[in-house]
């Protein structure tokens, strides 16, 4: 009896030590952790770019890690990511123009024409919502659409998986960025959403007048411009300093009569049709052509259009353009020129080169 009494007791035994144990894949991974853990990143962002009002956007769920950026880089500018190799984000956000397509429309991998301009990447880790008609409401949703995108990628989630996880260098630099080596579309984008929130462009002839207190950064005419700028041409109502943004979606009066609904294709509510993103002027004068549908080439069909062509009749104009409504803008030809000028001093060249941004391959 005694005998058999030791033996259940071995047999109980040996049970609970089994049931105990962790899954051995579990416990792999654990250990992957715990050997391993990504740097925290902390954005270079100068003390007078930020403020109370608009307070930059860093989710919990996607920390900044010097690790995470060096694989969003890559990732942003990996061909693979579309079906037949030949098109990266970087394709159509190319840096010398501010992260933006200098063409019109952007064509997707068959030759397929979008309908709306490629917007900048910069200072983005302050936006609330993207893409022109604010569908994403963060950059790591934003960063899904292309890939699956017929217009566009025109690739599967599955298909880009496989091919990073078939890649000799992929598995590794996932596992220093999130701590192992699993390799899925939410990784992905987390990492491409990591790179563009290092996108910073705070160096402008206009930031080192302001700024930076150096009085011959600026011209004599972008100085007028400037005061214009924010002042009697009412620009600053919309793109206000110091991101010359204003976080917004508006309808500044460019036509009732576009097929592109704009916001209201998004939320189906009539007071959104014809409102559009407002995107940071800074590097605008690189950034051409403008407007959700790229209708103007340079900057001074720009000012003919603020200056003579605001469709004031549209029920959806914006508040912003109450300036417009009560006739207080009124640019002649000289006023014209120097706001055209004063853009030019928003270019910021660092940004525009700097290799940190640039294709790592």
């Amino acid at each position: 009896m005694a005998r058999r009494s030791s033996l259940l007791l071995i047999l109980f035994g040996v049970v609970l030590v089994q049931a105990c144990r962790k899954d051995p894949s579990a416990e792999m991974e654990e250990l992957v952790v715990g050997a391993y853990r990504p740097t925290p990143l902390q954005l270079d962002i100068p003390t007078w770019a930020l403020d109370s009002i608009h307070p930059v956007i860093l989710p919990s769920s996607n920390p900044l890690t010097v690790e995470g950026v060096a694989l969003g880089r890559r990732l942003f500018y990996e061909k693979a990511l579309s079906d037949d190799y030949s098109m990266s984000c970087g394709s159509c956000h190319q840096q010398a123009h501010a992260f933006s397509d200098p063409r019109q429309f952007s064509l997707g991998t068959d030759g397929s024409v979008g309908r709306r301009n490629s917007m900048t990447i910069q200072n983005a880790v302050w936006d609330h919502f993207f893409f022109w008609d604010t569908r994403a409401a963060t950059l790591e949703q934003q960063a899904f659409g292309p890939v699956t995108n017929h217009a566009e990628m025109r690739n599967t989630w599955p298909v880009v998986e496989e091919r990073l996880r078939a890649h000799p260098e992929y598995p590794a630099l996932f596992a220093k960025a999130f701590g192992d080596a699993r390799i899925d579309s939410i990784r992905v984008v987390r990492a491409i959403a990591q790179f563009e929130r290092t996108l910073l462009t705070f160096n402008s002839p206009y930031d080192r007048y302001v700024h930076g207190g150096d009085l011959t950064a600026m011209t004599e005419q972008q100085v007028r411009g400037m005061e214009l700028f924010f002042g009697d041409a009412h620009c600053g109502d919309c793109h206000a300093a110091p991101r010359i943004q204003d976080h917004g979606a508006q309808n500044i009066g460019l036509g009732r009569n576009s097929s592109d609904l704009g916001m209201m294709e998004f939320t189906g509510l009539e007071i959104h049709r014809g409102r559009f993103k407002n995107p940071s002027l800074r590097n605008v004068a690189v950034s051409a052509p403008y407007m959700h549908d790229g209708r103007f080439n340079t900057l001074e069909e720009v000012m003919h259009f603020y200056a003579e062509e605001v469709d004031l009749a549209d029920p959806n104009l914006d508040q912003h353009m109450f300036a417009w409504t009560f006739g207080f803008v009124d640019l002649d030809a000289q006023e014209r020129a120097d706001l055209v000028a004063f853009m030019h001093a928003l270019t910021d060249e660092e940004f525009l080169t700097n290799p940190a941004f640039s294709d790592p391959n």
